[in-house]
């Protein structure tokens, strides 16, 4: 795989000759035009699952798992979807596709176990920030923390040596704020890793919720659709960074520090059980 010059860098250039960057996740698209056709039922759905064995696998253990706690063993994929629904499955087969998909980049730029952690905890984060609000996107808002920091992955596998350097920008920051990430990445590279994610989930064709949670997450803009679960998966992404809980600030969406810190610690609590079947 070639190493793109930055000079006059579009972020086309980022998923150009690279089939594997730029390939939408096919099972996820069988599996959307199985949900959508009224004449399939949860079996074909299923047999979409299923001819895959690696990924059946992975998405029994997930349902298994203390994720959704359900009270006896779940043994096949039919039973599975007829528990969480196509919905819910397809969401988590996106999820697990892609931490495949991004799997081989380049050695000593991140750990890439640390990368997901940090991204299933923000999942987690806005998932019972959703739900303290009323549930109002329960369908997208795991899969929208699993994305937000997509274009970050691009930014390492096709720009190397410049993410290097933004990371020893950020590094040499004793607080790292959103701005400023954003800025540094646009100073360096002319386009920030939010810009890119949401062209890359714009690329595959994935719901428009997805690509605005992340193309918002920069962007105060109150007026766009979909800004709430971009200020939702926004929130959860600064939660999820904290080290110290007594850095809770008064948060946009009027939620009680005291409710932010249950929110906090029942994630903390989730995370540890996900990451067994995720990573």
């Amino acid at each position: 795989m070639s190493i793109i010059s930055p000079e006059k860098l579009t972020i086309t250039d980022l998923f150009r000759g690279d089939t594997h960057l730029s390939s939408p996740p096919d099972v996820y698209f069988k599996l959307q035009k199985i949900i959508e056709d009224p004449n399939k039922s949860l079996i074909d759905a299923a047999l979409i699952i299923e001819k895959d064995a690696s990924l059946s696998l992975k998405l029994l253990k997930i349902v298994n798992s203390a994720f959704y706690g359900f009270p006896s063993k779940i043994t096949s994929i039919n039973q599975a979807i007829s528990l969480i629904g196509t919905k819910e499955l397809q969401s988590i087969t996106l999820s697990t596709i892609v931490i495949e998909k991004f799997s081989d980049l380049p050695g000593g730029l991140m750990s890439m176990q640390d990368f997901w952690k940090r991204s299933l905890l923000c999942s987690l984060i806005a998932r019972n920030i959703d739900h303290y609000l009323g549930q109002h996107f329960s369908e997208s808002i795991f899969i929208c923390g699993i994305l937000h920091n997509i274009g970050q992955l691009v930014f390492f596998r096709r720009l190397p040596e410049l993410s290097r350097e933004i990371n020893f920008r950020l590094e040499s920051q004793q607080y790292i704020l959103n701005r400023d990430e954003i800025a540094i990445e646009q100073s360096i590279i002319g386009f920030d890793h939010y810009q890119t994610g949401a062209e890359l989930t714009k690329l595959w064709k994935l719901p428009e919720i997805i690509t605005k949670s992340i193309s918002l997450h920069a962007n105060s803009n109150t007026l766009e659709n979909h800004y709430k679960i971009a200020s939702i998966v926004k929130l959860a992404d600064y939660y999820s960074k904290l080290n110290n809980e007594e850095d809770k600030f008064d948060n946009p969406l009027g939620i009680p520090s005291i409710h932010i810190g249950d929110i906090i610690q029942q994630s903390h609590k989730e995370l540890d059980e996900i990451l067994k079947v995720f990573i």
